[in-house]
C-alpha cells in the first residue's frame, strides 16, 4: 500500500498514487512530485516516455548498485572499520510539543547561503544484507551503502541504532541528525526534539541519533542520501534549510 502524503487516502499502487496525485493535488505537489506525476502521465506536452533509454538506465543503475555492493564487501578503498556499530532495538524519547520554527513547513528548497557548506558524496550501492551481518562503512555517519531490511523511527535517540538500520532509513528519505553527546546544548536537544516530533512520516522522517565516532567531526552532523553538512554550533534555520532541501526526497520513493 502507498500513503498519500497529502491526504489520508490509500492506494494499492504506484501508478494508481500518481493517478490521484494528479487528479487531486495538481496544486499542492512539490517539484519532485510534479516530475513524477509527468513521467507518469507522458510529461507536460503529452507524450509517452521512450521506454529504450529507461530500461537502459535501469540497468546502468543495476550494474552501478552491484559493483558497490562487491566493493564494499571486498573492503572497498579502506575506511572506518565500522562494524556493527549501534544498538539494536534502540528507542527514542517520547515527542513533545513543538512549535517555531521546529514546527514551521518546509520550503520547496533550502536556503542556498545556510547549505554551502553541504558536501555531496558517492553512491555506495542500496543493497540488503541479513540484520546482525558485518558492514564495513567507508565513512561515519555513513550517507548510503549496504544495509539492513529494518529502518528506523523518527524521534530523539539517547543510543545510536545499528547503522545498517539508520542508512536504510535514509534511502526511506529522512534527515539524520547526528549530534556529540558531549557537546551538544540544551537548546540544542530541546529543539531537535521538536523536529523529530514534529516530522515523522514513513517517507521523511526526522531521526536524532548520538555520533558513534569516537572523534566526531563536528558537534552535530546533518545527514541526507550521498549528503552531509556539519555544524559547530547550534542553527535552527539552518536544520530547518537542510530540511527543506532534501527531506522526503530519498531514492527508494521520494515524496516531495
Amino acid at each position: 500500500m502507498v500513503d498519500c502524503e497529502y491526504c489520508s487516502e490509500s492506494f494499492d499502487g504506484e501508478d494508481a498514487y500518481l493517478d490521484h496525485l494528479a487528479d487531486a493535488h495538481d496544486g499542492e505537489l512539490g517539484a519532485i512530485d510534479r516530475r513524477r506525476v509527468e513521467a507518469q502521465t507522458g510529461g507536460a506536452d503529452g507524450n509517452a516516455l521512450p521506454v529504450g533509454p529507461i530500461v537502459i538506465g535501469v540497468v546502468v543503475l543495476f550494474a552501478v548498485g552491484l559493483t558497490a555492493y562487491v566493493t564494499q564487501l571486498s573492503g572497498g578503498d579502506g575506511g572506518s572499520g565500522a562494524d556493527l556499530v549501534g544498538t539494536a532495538g534502540a528507542q527514542p524519547l517520547s515527542t513533545v510539543e513543538a512549535s517555531g520554527i521546529e514546527a514551521s513547513s518546509l520550503n520547496d528548497t533550502g536556503d542556498s547561503d545556510r547549505l554551502a557548506g553541504v558536501q555531496q558524496f558517492p553512491d555506495r550501492g542500496a543493497n540488503h544484507v541479513e540484520e546482525g551481518s558485518a558492514i564495513d562503512y567507508q565513512r561515519v555517519p555513513p550517507l548510503s551503502g549496504t544495509h539492513y531490511a529494518s529502518t528506523v523511527g523518527a524521534g530523539f535517540y539517547e543510543a545510536t541504532p545499528l547503522l545498517g538500520s539508520l542508512v536504510h532509513t535514509l534511502e526511506h528519505g529522512a534527515v539524520i541528525v547526528y549530534y556529540d553527546p558531549d557537546e551538544i546544548s540544551p537548546g540544542a536537544r530541546e529543539s531537535l526534539r521538536g523536529f523529530s516530533s514534529t516530522h515523522t512520516g514513513t517517507w521523511r522522517s526526522v531521526v536524532v541519533v548520538p555520533n558513534p565516532s569516537d572523534d566526531p567531526r563536528a558537534p552535530y552532523v546533518m545527514t541526507a542520501w550521498r549528503h552531509e553538512l556539519t555544524m559547530d554550533g547550534y542553527d535552527a534555520e539552518t536544520v530547518h534549510a537542510f530540511l527543506s532541501e532534501y527531506l522526503g526526497r530519498g531514492p527508494e520513493n521520494p515524496v516531495r
